[in-house]
């Protein structure tokens, strides 16, 4: 065999031989790119599918919404029934305190354990804006999701309100001696803590990421334990007009539970990209060894 006609072989072997070319893996479907990322069926969706995914998302939203409101709802309410009304002591007063944080902050974790895989569990337009400012969610789709759980919100106070006897007494107020300014940035900070535990625990992969719903869950709770007797711990506008809308009760200083999270949102999202933009996971390497060398950050 001549020079020439080897040559010739050696190119047609290589051509034959060679690996098929495969596509990247980034561009595969999202849930097999990234399964293990809490929400990343939330970002933004590609051209195929996206109508099917937004609908499931908007179908998740509302109902994760819906169920975690009527159970916080109906638990408050359980615990003025209890009581016979508005607690008029103080013991009446911590019972219920007591009572209320736990019905909002477990409601909550068990609905986002349910509903992550879903629609990424937010049930609050606040939580929303705060995946739309990170660049988490495409702000079409934010927008459509932050008026799906602000339905939603209506809907579960209404449900509540049929099913239970007397009025129903679930509204936001200001407490005693509480002005406007003082509860709206109380509503901003409680909002803020609550957003950075969702970024640090669920969008943030770690080896705890998996209990993420329960650190939501207990961050919901402290923040109704600090806010219901300033404020009434808003934490969330669908939460906040929901009873509004059914007891058609808007007090002149509702708004501040509209700003007050939303502040809270921008809040906590310019930490978070604080902490991003300076690595923050380089400041204390091995909190996420896995015992092998392997960092889960």
């Amino acid at each position: 065999m001549s020079l020439k006609n080897m040559t010739s072989f050696s190119k047609r072997s290589e051509a034959t031989t060679a690996l098929p070319q495969v596509s990247p893996l980034t561009e595969g479907p999202p849930a097999a790119v990234e399964a293990g990322n809490l929400w990343h069926n939330l970002r933004h969706p590609s051209p195929v599918g996206c109508y099917k995914q937004i609908h499931v998302a908007l179908l998740g939203e509302f109902v994760g919404t819906f169920l975690f409101l009527f159970f916080a709802y109906a638990g408050v309410m359980v615990g003025k029934s209890s009581l016979g009304g508005t607690p008029s002591t103080t013991s009446e007063f911590l019972v219920f305190l007591l009572f209320g944080a736990t019905s909002f902050g477990a409601s909550l974790a068990i609905n986002v354990w349910i509903f992550f895989r879903v629609s990424g569990g937010l049930f609050n337009p606040a939580v929303t804006t705060a995946f739309v400012l990170c660049g988490l969610m495409h702000p079409i789709r934010g927008a459509l999701i932050f008026i799906d759980q602000l339905i939603a919100g209506i809907c579960a106070a209404a449900v509540v309100d049929a099913l239970t006897p007397g009025p129903l007494s679930v509204d936001n107020a200001l407490g005693p001696n509480v002005s406007v300014s003082q509860g709206l940035f109380m509503e901003m900070f409680l909002t803020a803590e609550l957003i950075l535990a969702i970024f640090m625990l669920a969008v943030e992969k770690h080896r705890g990421t998996f209990l993420a719903p329960l650190g939501i869950g207990i961050a919901l709770f402290m923040g109704h334990m600090v806010g219901i007797y300033y404020t009434g711990a808003g934490l969330n506008p669908a939460r906040s007009l929901g009873p509004a809308v059914v007891e058609k009760t808007f007090p002149g200083y509702h708004w501040i539970y509209w700003i007050g999270p939303l502040l809270g949102s921008l809040l906590a999202s310019v930490f978070y990209k604080m902490l991003r933009v300076f690595e923050y996971y380089t400041a204390n390497a091995e909190q996420d060894d896995d015992g092998r060398g392997a960092k889960l950050v």
